[in-house]
């Protein structure tokens, strides 16, 4: 029987001007986030780069020889500065063609809407030679996946279908596992004491999150790993710290 890789990573390299400039807000990365946490594909890093075809190449490079996926978003459009298709055929050495199959299904979908399947639009059927399509159910226009890279839509919509079309696809580790313990105190009093938890649990990892009442702080605190033993003990430790404080707060004001 095959068993699960412990750890499956990712990486996603967003890509557009705009999203630099403010003038459009990701929606992409949170939802590819959850949907990796979910399926047991740890996502480790995040880079945003213009649309630029050198920046995308180094990213895309450096990235895939780094992650056992990454996934892009953005730049696959119809417009000038829709590059994404022409850096990832550069970054894997291959020609950027115009796909059989790519160019019948837009034309078919805009003879269908009565709609000029012009220059611009067949850019969209423009893809790295050998590529896969990753299909589109929204607008057509198809993702593609090269090697270990996933290239996908900037349109929140679109780039939610892509994502759900490949991730049931990819291989998996075990999923993380995680509990959350309430801190009454807030990070500064906690600090010192949760590093030496962590130090003595390091299969697990320990993640402190401060809050704020308008009165006083206090902290959550969440403990992940993929074991649940390890997850328990490692929770119960932060417990038992945050007694021990009590105790030590108690004293100190009698």
């Amino acid at each position: 029987m095959t068993t699960a890789p412990v750890s499956v990573t990712a990486a996603m390299l967003a890509i557009g001007d705009e999203l630099l400039s403010g003038r459009t807000k990701d929606k992409n990365i949170g939802h590819l986030a959850d949907v990796l946490t979910l399926s047991g594909i740890d996502l480790k890093e995040v880079r945003i780069v213009a649309d630029e075809q050198d920046a995308i190449v180094e990213a895309l490079n450096a990235l895939r020889s780094r992650y056992d996926y990454v996934f892009t978003s953005g730049g696959i459009g119809p417009t000038h500065d829709d590059i994404t298709a022409d850096a990832v055929s550069a970054a894997f050495g291959v020609p950027c063609v115009h796909e059989a199959e790519a160019m019948r299904m837009l034309a078919d979908m805009y003879r269908a809407r009565d709609m000029e399947f012009t220059e611009a639009r067949q850019r969209m059927a423009r893809l790295p030679q050998g590529a896969a399509h990753i299909a589109n159910p929204v607008s057509t226009a198809p993702g593609f996946n090269i090697g270990n890279v996933y290239v996908m839509a900037g349109v929140p919509q679109v780039f939610q279908a892509m994502v759900h079309n490949v991730v049931p696809h990819l291989k998996t580790g075990v999923k993380l596992l995680s509990q959350s313990v309430a801190s009454p105190y807030g990070e500064g009093d906690i600090g010192t004491a949760l590093g030496e938890v962590q130090k003595n649990h390091p299969e697990t990892s320990i993640g402190s999150y401060p809050k704020y009442d308008g009165q006083r702080f206090s902290t959550e605190i969440v403990v992940r790993a993929r074991d649940a033993a390890v997850l328990h003990a490692a929770a119960q430790a932060v417990s038992d710290m945050l007694e021990q404080i009590g105790r030590e707060k108690a004293a100190a004001s009698t």
